[in-house]
């Protein structure tokens, strides 16, 4: 460990032992007894999703959805016993390009229309060294399939301003599309679809 970060991680000891507050500290910290067990909201405001293809052999490409929805249910205790479900609209989606956004909602690729949103539950949790895989089922594009998202703890606190408890999470998962129906410009946009996700979670008052 470098000399220079033995200073802060002190005064955050002793902080932390003492109940005190460290000068200019942030709010949230990966600290698990910060977790306060309960049924928690996604927060949408601050949890993207976004995914990542290869086009043309070029370059990676990147997209993300927004306007989450769903629970996380959690007890620091027993944390192979959470739950998580989300849904996202498909309309959501969003690139660098509006042509390129239509036709993603369009029935070229995910068909909003038809099918408006898509679906994680979880079904099984396995902890690990430096987090979780949570094991559950992705519906998208009317096709329910298994997916492993690789869950990392990102921070745990209160919100000063909207003064709730809140926990912060990044998972990331690989899934191939076209095991979803969704094959349009293969191969040429790749099969395979990053998905690498910033989620927050708010517990509600009371």
């Amino acid at each position: 460990m470098r000399r220079g970060l033995l200073l802060p991680l002190a005064l955050l000891a002793v902080a932390s032992a003492t109940g005190a507050q460290a000068p200019n500290a942030i709010p949230g910290a990966p600290d698990p007894s910060r977790v306060a067990a309960g049924t928690y909201q996604v927060e949408p405001g601050h949890t993207q999703i976004l995914f990542g293809v290869d086009h043309l052999g070029f370059t990676p490409y990147y997209g993300h959805f927004s306007e989450v929805s769903g629970t996380l249910t959690i007890d620091p205790a027993r944390p192979a016993a959470a739950a998580l479900d989300v849904t996202v609209p498909v309309a959501s989606v969003r690139t660098t390009s509006t042509r390129l956004d239509e036709e993603l909602a369009s029935p070229m690729f995910f068909d909003a229309a038809k099918f408006p949103t898509m679906r994680f539950r979880s079904t099984a949790i396995q902890l690990r060294q430096a987090g979780a895989l949570v094991q559950g089922e992705l519906t998208l594009h009317g096709v329910t399939r298994p997916v492993a998202l690789e869950v990392l703890f990102h921070g745990a606190g209160t919100n000063p301003n909207r003064k709730t408890a809140t926990i912060g999470f990044e998972g990331r998962a690989h899934i191939k599309r076209s095991e979803f129906g969704v094959t349009y410009g293969l191969p040429g946009i790749s099969d395979e679809v990053t998905v690498i996700i910033a989620a927050a979670f708010e517990k509600p008052a009371g």
